[in-house]
């Protein structure tokens, strides 16, 4: 009623108003995107020898294409292979693999949360995690690199909200809160890795980004849209890696269709020579309040 009578008023005014509105809330997501793309200048920094490299891809359960990203995992050759919503039959598919990636941590579910982890590299302290639902699980571990190094991997498919998982985001976003305040007590250089059900830009990302300092890769590079992978039209980059600042992401790759949902993502990940653990970024008291508040709301 009041925008009515305003603009039967003065229209000049009302028309005034409502261009500046849209204007504003343009520029608001403009500067929450405009770091993805390649427009933006990011730090350029020199990549070390000592790397260690990983392949992640959601395969579809359903998805019978197994050779197609077998193949994938032959032409990027990995240290590590992680799958998500991988069941028995991704296991039997992944056995050709295991002479070649001897350390494995296997959950496999048919309920679309299952979890492969194939390493060439010795991982220690395997931790599988239930952190919020019990059907959803999530791999902690460390991979052990030359000089007798360990990084931290933490392997996540939180579900997301829909009419066939749950009513909200409230689930997602508590895992993603409780993983956030285990890194902060961490002080392994540490990759958290997924398909976590959520665009990079929205809150709770923001958020888990604030509050463990971590970097993502994707900036000055690009989206990287991972899902849908059969329509171009409409894409959003669901699948993300992200990484303490004493780590170093050089070459990153999506791979190519293999049939699921999801493209997988490829990343080579350098040790920095003076790994020091950075320390804990400050978080105001509302957006303590605002972490606690998430993670209570899904007990």
């Amino acid at each position: 009623m009041i925008l009515l009578f305003v603009f039967n008023s003065n229209p000049n005014t009302f028309q005034w108003i409502l261009v500046t509105g849209l204007l504003i809330a343009i520029l608001y997501q403009f500067e929450k995107v405009y770091q993805y793309s390649s427009l933006f200048k990011r730090r350029k920094s020199n990549l070390t020898e000592e790397k260690i490299s990983l392949l992640a891809a959601n395969v579809l359960q359903d998805n019978t294409h197994y050779e197609k990203f077998l193949a994938i995992i032959h032409k990027y050759n990995p240290d590590l292979v992680l799958g998500m919503e991988t069941n028995l039959a991704w296991e039997n598919a992944f056995s050709t693999i295991e002479e070649k990636y001897p350390y494995t941590v296997k959950i496999p579910l048919e309920n679309y949360y299952g979890m492969h982890l194939y390493s060439k590299k010795e991982l220690f302290n395997i931790t599988k995690k239930h952190q919020v639902e019990e059907n959803v699980p999530s791999i902690f571990c460390e991979v052990g690199i030359e000089k007798g190094k360990n990084i931290l991997l933490i392997c996540l498919h939180p579900a997301p909200p829909s009419p066939t998982e749950n009513d909200t985001s409230i689930e997602r976003d508590a895992e993603l809160m409780l993983t956030g305040k285990f890194i902060r007590n961490q002080e392994l250089p540490t990759v958290v890795c997924g398909d976590m059900n959520d665009v990079v830009w929205s809150r709770p990302t923001r958020l888990f980004k604030k509050m463990t300092g971590m970097k993502d890769p994707r900036v000055g590079r690009g989206f990287f849209p991972t899902y849908h992978a059969k329509y171009w039209f409409m894409r959003f980059p669901l699948d993300h890696l992200f990484h303490t600042k004493n780590l170093l992401v050089g070459k990153m790759e999506r791979t190519q269709y293999f049939g699921s949902d999801h493209f997988g993502m490829y990343y080579e990940i350098h040790i920095k020579n003076t790994p020091k653990t950075p320390k804990n970024p400050h978080l105001k008291p509302d957006e303590k309040e605002e972490i606690n508040e998430l993670i209570e709301r899904s007990e």
